[in-house]
């Protein structure tokens, strides 16, 4: 898939898998994956930022297969960033399907 495809809906498609459930990131990684394939290396600045921004709230939860994971969820402010970019990310594809499609 084209990066700068990946770099418009990455934020996007993190903010909702986080939003199905607390999440920690190896997990959140191979979640994002599953729709559009990223590295690592693009995840963790990105929910740094996003905590920063106040998307998510972060906190550590014991693991029984090493050190605490930090968990990711994701807060109110978060949620209505999310429903706003979905309708933006809806109606802009919609708009681009219609002219592929010679609408």
């Amino acid at each position: 898939m084209n990066s700068q495809f990946k770099k418009g809906v990455l934020e996007l498609v993190v903010m909702m898998v986080v939003s199905e459930a607390d999440i920690y990131g190896y997990e959140l990684v191979k979640r994002v994956c599953q729709v559009v394939h990223v590295n690592e290396g693009t995840i963790y600045p990105l929910l740094k930022r996003m905590t920063n921004d106040h998307i998510f709230e972060t906190y550590l939860m014991e693991s029984t297969e090493g050190p605490p994971r930090k968990y990711y969820r994701i807060t109110s402010n978060g949620i209505q960033t999310m429903k706003q970019l979905k309708a933006e990310w809806i109606h802009f594809s919609d708009s681009i399907n219609k002219f592929i499609k010679g609408e």
